[in-house]
């Protein structure tokens, strides 16, 4: 019997090594962030998504799934943060983002893909959305529901004005040309304030 208690010794010993690496690893904040889990999330209904190659199809259809996990990050941060400035820009993002899923679906209700198709379309919305989760990797998540909210958020804001940039580029109707350039505007402005919150609260 000795000579199996070494081997019997070692299995044992690599067992509670893998047992506390992912008991490490789960409380790591990174991977406890309920926002990274709705943005990661949000990319898996993305990349599962059918694609028509029409433009200004595929950009409300992806618009209306992008918004939603911005709504749900905010709700996320009116139940969980401290801040009321946060708290507020979270309402405000709530409300503007529900208003615009509502012209969204109107547009696709009512739209027919169109020829000719843009096949690159698509592949310039999937590499803007690889970006904006290459950013939201390399941030620091602190677990504080504010900063880390606002922090993701800015990531988030950004993958939305760059799909709103290639659609103003390859689209061709006025309703999603109109939404975009409004998205594009409206981001911006919150990207900064999201950005000097950041540097005040660091």
């Amino acid at each position: 019997m000795s000579r199996f208690r070494l081997p019997l010794l070692a299995f044992a010993l690599l067992g509670l090594f893998f047992s506390s690496c992912m008991k490490g690893h789960d409380m790591d904040p990174a991977h406890q962030s309920v926002y990274m889990s709705i943005m990661m999330d949000m990319m898996t209904k993305m990349d599962a998504q059918a694609k028509t190659q029409d433009p200004d199809h595929d950009y409300a259809s992806q618009m209306v799934l992008h918004h939603e996990a911005a709504i749900k990050m905010a709700q996320e941060e009116l139940k969980s943060g401290t801040n009321q400035e946060m708290k507020t820009t979270a309402q405000t993002i709530i409300t503007n983002q529900q208003a615009e899923i509502t012209q969204f679906n109107a547009f696709l209700s009512g739209h027919q893909p169109r020829q000719p198709l843009v096949p690159q379309f698509s592949q310039l919305q999937k590499t803007n959305m690889d970006k904006m989760m290459a950013s939201s990797d390399k941030r620091t998540i602190t677990g504080r529901a504010d900063y880390d909210f606002a922090q993701l958020m800015v990531d988030h804001h950004q993958a939305a004005i760059d799909n709103s940039e290639a659609l103003l580029v390859h689209g061709r109707e006025t309703t999603t040309r109109t939404l975009a350039q409004a998205i594009i505007a409206d981001q911006r402005q919150e990207i900064k304030e999201l950005q000097d919150w950041l540097t005040r609260n660091k």
